[in-house]
């Protein structure tokens, strides 16, 4: 037996420890966190199947020299064969080799090596991401790329703004990226990413793709568009390349005749030519009134345009009203001989960030807490008042109390000094990672008039303010943006921004409503503190008018 069998052996145990971990967890490509650990198992596979490797080309070498020392032996043998067996240590020889070693060399060319490291993967494959874990991050692409209107291109040779480890996709790559699209029955998406993987395929890259099927596709996609003319040249050139492809035949035909009934009903060239004229310049029109009427515009491509830089609606004349000072909280104790940086972020609704507020070694114990708990986040049903797992909010995130660890009460008691709220009705510290394209659409923290149990079983009121630690820098997108105001907060290490959800008289301010934009590049880590009515009435009291 080989030495190094054992050792493969050995590596399905040395591995189950680090598994075990994430094992419980799945929707992988919600957390970056998490998804540093499939970097550790993917390194001990390699490790793992780097041993096989070794093993088999060990045993092949122990075959090669018996095979070499044979070839020359037999060649010298048969020249005298008699002269040769005539000598009673050949003969003897002769016999032990064809009876006991040619039967151990066939034991040695039938021992499998592979077993330790088949019954590694085997092991580890339990744990790997799932198909809708290889979805889920397909779909963030795809997200990522309508939000920063990025082209294809510019993601399949990885140039994004702020990355540092560029990696380009292959064919293959952008093959599967576009059949997953085609699957959801997204063919704008499938035409996208066929059309990258026909570019690099027309560029000379190797892969196991062919044009032929990447062509069947396209011009599927983009006949489910619309565009017959499009998919008829597209079909055409498949046929050129595979005259005896069946459905590409059928498809000829069917957009031939589908084409020809469509020129028969289209009114004539001048006409049509008026009304595009006619359209261009509604277009127009409409854009430009776009850009002077940004409360028109539908939520989502202001959500959209905040996560892009564009949109803000800050005037000079409000900015001037904008100030940094050092704050105490009216003289504080705490704060007294060291108040802290705060800066105003937006007038109204008033959002203010704290600078420094939180330091590296608090960012990483809190992290280091929250990582094995992690579990994807959630969002309160108004229907039923309960927690559930939502596609607008792609992330985890694991709850600290101040029983896991001292650090959480001193945090939760910096926040009480520096807001001036009661954190006994508090909500637990919720930490969250975001994952591939990891985001939280526009939504409201406290409960609506609409929404009477959003925390009834709590029992502490609505959510009066959130208090919001930055822990880790974006390199790009990951923005905080409050759709109605045109408002954007970029994340910054260490630092807190905190607003009111309610006004003094506890109704709602709509104008919190607010997204997590898509992390572009990077990995976002927040915690969050939600801040309940009961206890503040002393410390937030209701102003004197009711309206206030």
């Amino acid at each position: 037996m080989l030495p190094t069998r054992m050792e493969l052996k050995c590596w399905c145990l040395l591995l189950l420890s680090g598994l075990q971990s994430i094992s419980a967890n799945h929707d992988f490509f919600t957390s970056i966190g998490q998804m540093t650990d499939l970097l550790y198992t993917e390194k001990d596979l390699v490790t793992s199947l780097k041993d096989y490797i070794r093993a088999e080309e060990n045993k092949l070498e122990q075959i090669k020299r018996w095979a070499d020392k044979l070839d020359s032996l037999t060649a010298a043998a048969t020249q005298d064969p008699e002269g040769f067996l005539g000598h009673p240590v050949n003969a003897f020889k002769l016999m032990k080799r064809l009876n006991t070693e040619w039967g151990d060399l066939e034991s040695l060319v039938l021992s499998d090596t592979s077993d330790g490291f088949i019954s590694n993967l085997t092991i580890q494959r339990q744990h790997f991401p799932t198909d809708d874990d290889q979805t889920g991050a397909a779909k963030a692409l795809l997200r990522l790329q309508d939000t920063y209107r990025l082209d294809a291109n510019t993601i399949s040779t990885g140039d994004l703004p702020g990355a540092i480890h560029k990696i380009h996709m292959t064919v293959d790559d952008c093959y599967e990226l576009a059949k997953i699209a085609y699957t959801e029955v997204d063919y704008y998406h499938t035409e996208l990413w066929m059309t990258q993987a026909l570019k690099q395929l027309e560029e000379g890259e190797e892969s196991n793709i062919d044009m032929v099927t990447v062509l069947d596709y396209l011009s599927y996609a983009i006949y489910q568009q619309g565009e017959l003319d499009r998919a008829l040249e597209l079909t055409k050139r498949l046929l050129e390349l595979d005259p005896e492809h069946q459905r590409a035949k059928g498809n000829l035909k069917y957009f031939e005749f589908q084409l020809e009934k469509q020129n028969k009903a289209e009114p004539d060239e001048d006409e049509d030519k008026k009304e595009q004229v006619t359209n261009k310049t509604t277009e127009k029109k409409q854009k430009k009134e776009s850009r002077q009427t940004f409360s028109l515009i539908p939520e989502r491509k202001k959500y959209e345009m905040l996560c892009r830089g564009e949109g803000i609606r800050m005037t000079p004349q409000r900015q001037s009203r904008l100030f940094c000072r050092y704050y105490d909280n009216k003289h504080n104790p705490k704060f007294l001989l060291a108040p802290v940086k705060q800066q105003d972020e937006w007038d109204r609704p008033y959002i203010v960030r704290y600078l420094d507020i939180i330091s590296d070694t608090e960012m990483e114990k809190v992290k280091q807490l929250a990582k094995p708990r992690l579990r994807r986040a959630t969002v309160h049903d108004p229907q039923t008042g309960k927690l559930t797992t939502a596609q607008y909010r792609v992330s985890k995130s694991a709850w600290l109390t101040e029983y896991d660890d001292p650090l959480i009460d001193k945090l939760n008691q910096r926040i009480e000094d520096l807001t001036g709220l009661e954190m006994d009705t508090a909500e637990e510290l919720q930490v969250a990672n975001y994952g591939v394209g990891g985001q939280y659409e526009p939504h409201f923290d406290f409960g609506r008039k609409d929404e009477p149990d959003a925390f009834k079983e709590l029992g502490t009121g609505n959510r009066i303010a959130t208090w919001l630690f930055y822990m880790s820098d974006v390199a790009a997108g990951g923005a905080t943006v409050f759709p109605d105001v045109g408002a954007s907060v970029r994340p910054k290490k260490g630092t807190a921004v905190f607003w009111y959800n309610l006004f003094p008289n506890g109704e709602g301010d709509y104008s919190t409503r607010h997204a997590a934009c898509p992390v572009l590049v990077g990995n976002k880590w927040v915690s969050n503190k939600w801040i309940h009515e009961r206890g503040q009435e002393w410390r937030r009291p209701c102003n004197l008018s009711e309206a206030d």
